[in-house]
């Protein structure tokens, strides 16, 4: 058994489970190692019964110091461990479908019931005279406290446990928190990982812990201490195979791009260019400014100078590998298209590859309106996974057909069959979302084209250079004067139902509303709100003729785009969605972004979100609910209050808490990073990013035989992000 054998292969593991585990994304049994816990829990610490009243009404805490707790509040329900002495024996009676056990303890004047079902067998382990731990949940029943089903321990036993730190996972229905333990365990158990693939001089150099002591304690942590060692060494890892990856990538295409012979534009019969380079001549008007001026609004200046940037290296004598860094709602999209625009004047191809197939349709649609607006006869093609094979065939024909053409789609553009005449210019918007090997591939279809990158998410300039290594990087930082900022509130879920009252008369207005929960499903161990669930709660509460739909991750991507298409079309009012919409359509009558369980994400990411909506002429807002009573929580919260500033939210987000603090909220999915977030973690970063190229200008290819572990760790690594490499 290996790291890429089915997680069937494992023993106990039948074919309906191993359905369930697919529903979580594990496929083999490497996956179910870095299916990491998404929090840890500790077991309250042990209270007398006379304290009960006490925890009920806040004024004593289980899991927060009370430096973190607001006024005392009186609680519905909290989880508690009583240490109690039974005084007699156990109450069985027989119920129309189960057998019921019942205790009362009694210590002053407070009484606690405690009620199992199906345990029949309690009567002669609940000794009087004994004493005994009872954990589970409290709540009030008349003048009694109440606890249904709890968890029985003999003192010495909770004592010795009261220190360890518990997994929580994600889960799905069918799939509980015991049996995937279960499953992980016997995986570290079963699978040789005493050989560490990490260099040892890294290893010691970086302070960093073995291999297979991270992913035990990653999983079941001896103690906060060793899960911090775990956390450090798995999160350098992260950054430091993606960053050894990339140079791996890169140095073979340079040896590919060694083997081709490349033509300027301006002169082609010369060949003594090492590049694609516009030509423009002299008082011609070019038709990127004739767009510009026919903009109901100005450009700010940074787009201003962001296309300068772009003009002088399409018209340079080097190949353009530039970044672009926009907040939400800077104005990235009319950049690219106008770049498009340069390079179709010239008479060469042009691509802008989208991470989803409705924005790729998005961006087909107004790049249609800007051309018919402005009298331009440019041939634009639209590519994408769901066309027609007869729709898919026309399209490799005008993309043959066209020496000009702009060229728009999803990861259509990098299938073998779609041929390119003479591309210039790629475009990927939403670089994250594309893998190297895709971004690679995509650059190959033409002869040496120039290389725009755009991204929305806000990264200090000394991360996006490790991130996006030798890459130019322009930054859009400014927002449109037209746009009216996004009014922003931070709300108990106390106001839940004055929230709904908001939504219904925004939508009586006639515009839509984005509501965005944490989860896809109810799951088992963590209270928070999913998008099936709720979106049923919004049917009952608002009109029936409001239509109501979910949309997640987990969807097929025809599902997906139907909803999007239905949503933009307004023939959906309201959209409830996990964070899958962080980048979609643009819905300018869309005015109102409710986040449920808002402390849950990081604050760049609900900044991300925020950013979906104050698209149109309309006043805008974001409705975020905390359902936690933390103060920690609500300051991080309040930032977004102050600011629509991407850069400066990060910051503060990352000053809050602070880089050593490894049990913090990842700031977004960047990258796709499981455990590193490149705010938090930056130190780190860095570190791999010195290790990494250190090894590589040792060992380009990862040759040498004290490399074998790591070359196969890269590949391994790749094949998770849906890229293959040779190495």
């Amino acid at each position: 058994m290996d790291k890429s054998s089915s997680i069937g292969a494992l023993k106990g593991i039948g074919a309906k489970t191993e359905q369930l585990f697919h529903n979580l994304g594990v496929y083999t049994i490497g996956d179910i190692l870095l299916h990491y816990p998404r929090d840890y829990e500790k077991l309250p610490p042990i209270i007398p019964l006379t304290q009960l009243e006490e925890l009920m009404d806040g004024t004593v805490d289980a899991f927060e110091d009370e430096a973190e707790l607001d006024q005392p509040k009186r609680l519905e329900e909290v989880t508690a461990a009583i240490a109690a002495r039974v005084d007699k024996q156990p109450f069985v009676r027989a119920g129309r479908k189960m057998q019921v056990t019942s205790l009362t303890l009694q210590e002053q004047q407070t009484k606690l019931e405690l009620v199992w079902f199906r345990m029949p067998y309690l009567k002669n382990t609940l000794k009087p005279g004994e004493w005994f731990i009872f954990l589970g949940k409290v709540a009030r029943k008349g003048k009694l406290f109440h606890m249904e089903q709890p968890q029985i321990f003999q003192p010495e036993k909770y004592e010795s446990m009261e220190e360890c730190l518990w997994p929580c996972y994600a889960l799905t229905a069918g799939l509980g928190k015991n049996k995937l333990s279960q499953t992980i365990k016997k995986v570290l158990e079963e699978l040789d990982l005493s050989v560490d693939y990490l260099p040892e001089d890294i290893r010691v150099r970086c302070g960093l812990a073995e291999y297979n002591f991270a992913l035990e304690n990653i999983h079941f942590p001896e103690n906060e201490k060793a899960l911090e060692q775990a956390r450090k060494r798995l999160i350098f890892d992260e950054f430091f195979q993606f960053i050894l990856s990339a140079g791996i990538q890169k140095e073979q295409m340079e040896e590919v791009l060694n083997g081709f012979s490349f033509l300027p534009l301006e002169n082609q019969e010369q060949g003594n260019s090492e590049n694609i380079s516009l030509s423009s001549k002299e008082n011609q008007v070019l038709w990127a400014d004739r767009v510009i001026e026919g903009l109901p609004y100005r450009l700010t200046e940074a787009q201003k100078r962001t296309l300068q940037e772009i003009r002088k290296d399409l018209r340079g004598r080097k190949v353009m590998q530039r970044l672009v860094q926009g907040d939400v709602g800077s104005g990235k999209t009319i950049i690219a298209f106008l770049s498009m625009l340069d390079v179709s004047q010239s008479g060469y191809q042009s691509a802008l590859m989208a991470p989803t197939e409705v924005l790729a349709v998005q961006h087909y649609q107004t790049f249609t309106e800007l051309c018919e607006k402005n009298d331009l006869r440019i041939p634009l093609i639209l590519l994408t996974g769901s066309l027609t094979q007869k729709e898919k065939r026309r399209a490799y024909e005008r993309m043959q057909l066209y020496p000009n053409a702009m060229i728009i789609g999803t990861h259509a553009l990098i299938q073998e069959r779609a041929l390119y005449d003479s591309l210039a210019l790629v475009i990927t918007d939403e670089q994250h979302r594309f893998g190297v090997k895709q971004r690679e591939t995509l650059f190959l279809k033409g002869s040496q084209p120039h290389v725009l990158v755009m991204s929305a998410t806000p990264i200090p300039r000394t991360l996006a250079i490790i991130l996006y290594g030798d890459l130019d990087i322009s930054v859009i930082d400014e927002v449109p004067a037209k746009r009216l900022p996004v009014k922003s509130c931070v709300v108990g879920k106390g106001s839940r139902k004055t929230s709904y009252d908001f939504l219904k008369k925004e939508l009586a207005l006639g515009h839509q509303v984005y509501v965005i929960c944490p989860l896809v499903e109810e799951s088992e161990g963590l209270e928070a709100e999913n998008v099936t669930d709720y979106a049923q709660t919004l049917r009952e509460q608002l009109s029936s003729d409001t239509v109501v739909e979910f949309l997640h991750g987990k969807m097929k991507s025809g599902r997906k785009n139907l909803i999007m298409e239905q949503f933009a079309h307004n023939e959906i009012q309201v959209l409830v969605s996990t964070t899958v919409i962080e980048v979609g359509v643009n819905v300018p009558n869309a005015t109102v972004m409710m986040i449920e369980d808002a402390q849950r994400f990081g604050l760049a990411q609900l900044h991300q979100l925020r950013g979906r909506v104050g698209r149109g002429d309309a006043q805008s807002y974001c409705i975020m609910i905390n359902t936690t009573d933390s103060n920690k929580a609500k300051k991080r919260l309040e930032i977004l209050n102050k600011s629509n500033d991407g850069f400066f939210i990060a910051g503060e987000d990352l000053k809050l808490r602070g880089p050593g603090d490894f049990f913090g909220i990842r700031q977004s999915g960047l990258l796709e990073f499981r455990l590193g977030d490149i705010y938090q973690n930056a130190d780190l970063l860095k570190q791999a990013s010195e290790e990494a190229n250190l090894l590589l200008s040792e060992d380009r290819q990862l040759a040498l035989p004290e490399h074998v572990k790591l070359r196969e760790q890269i590949q391994f690594y790749l094949s998770h992000q849906g890229e293959t490499v040779n190495l």
